[in-house]
């Protein structure tokens, strides 16, 4: 299965062109039942890795643009009464899907960025009084412009707790853009990706993960982490316990996907800024100053423990 993951990531490096690291993260979040939230400036690659992964699991990929005048019901589906059966029939809309691609998703109202909470977190969305089943995999995948920039809505945080990793992309090196220039010369490479791993598949490497082995004293450690977000002079709302949760199944994909069956410590410091970040809410006088996120979680793992004691029975 390990073999297979491998297989994944190079079939998406088809692709994308020095974004291994950003494959790897978005391979963790899949395999951990969680989403991801990409942020950077337009043009870098954001929709065209979600593709990549789609393609490379031979997923139902689903594509929503978000739009300021976009409705909730465009999004999860709606009852239509048909009144030669007279009876409402149900339409889904394009989050009944595997992939879910969730474009720009601060450009609409939190009105409709609340259209996806339920199936991110349950698996299911209500219409009408009637539940509907996501078939899985779900995965969703939203990108959006940094919230500077004119036009844009912030993500409540409600909305932001669903997502397992936030990330961003960043600009390639020259060498890897004159890479993107050639491949993209004639036939883009993403019309030739081919999957390298069914459905089925995919399933039972999220189901063996599962299994990966979390000694007491690495829950521990996370969860002393999650405190120390909580309780930091320059953060007015820490970490919650869903991302405590979070933190643990993302360390067991990533572990998964390093050859192990049990995980390190390592595994957490790496993954918390990534886990946490979106997350956290600094005071003003924290952002005021300039201190980031990342800089509250870096300070934090500083000062908690490392579990030093044998991690496998």
């Amino acid at each position: 299965m390990r073999l297979d993951i491998e297989k994944i990531l190079n079939n998406i490096e088809k692709v994308m062109i020095g974004k291994r690291n950003v494959a790897e993260l978005s391979l963790v979040a899949l395999l951990a039942e969680g989403h991801v939230l990409l942020e950077d400036v337009p043009g870098v690659g954001k929709t065209m890795m979600v593709r990549a992964l789609a393609k490379s699991v031979n997923a139902k990929f689903k594509r929503i643009q978000f739009t300021p005048d976009l409705l909730p019901s465009d999004v999860t589906g709606i009852s239509i009464y048909n009144p030669k059966d007279m009876e409402f029939q149900f339409r889904p809309g394009p989050l009944m899907g595997n992939i879910i691609l969730a474009d720009e998703i601060n450009r609409t109202s939190p009105k409709t960025q609340s259209a996806l909470l339920e199936g991110m977190e349950e698996g299911s969305v209500t219409i009408d009084g009637v539940t509907h089943i996501l078939q899985k995999p779900f995965f969703v995948m939203a990108t959006q412009n940094p919230i500077e920039y004119e036009g844009t809505f912030a993500l409540p945080e409600a909305q932001l707790d669903r997502f397992l990793l936030k990330m961003k992309m960043g600009y390639p090196e020259i060498g890897e853009e004159m890479e993107v220039l050639n491949r993209a010369q004639k036939v883009p490479p993403i019309e030739d990706l081919t999957p390298v791993i069914d459905l089925e598949g995919l399933r039972a490497i999220q189901t063996e993960i599962k299994e990966v082995y979390v000694d007491s004293s690495v829950k521990r450690y996370i969860v002393d982490i999650a405190y120390g977000t909580r309780h930091h002079g320059s953060v007015y709302l820490g970490a919650s316990p869903r991302g405590s949760i979070a933190l643990m199944k993302a360390a067991q994909a990533y572990s998964f996907m390093r050859g192990r069956d049990y995980v390190l410590p390592d595994d957490i410091q790496y993954l918390a800024p990534f886990v946490f970040a979106h997350r956290i809410i600094l005071k003003s006088e924290a952002k005021f100053e300039g201190i980031t996120a990342e800089e509250v979680i870096s300070r934090v793992i500083a000062r908690v423990p490392v579990p030093v004691q044998r991690l496998v029975n």
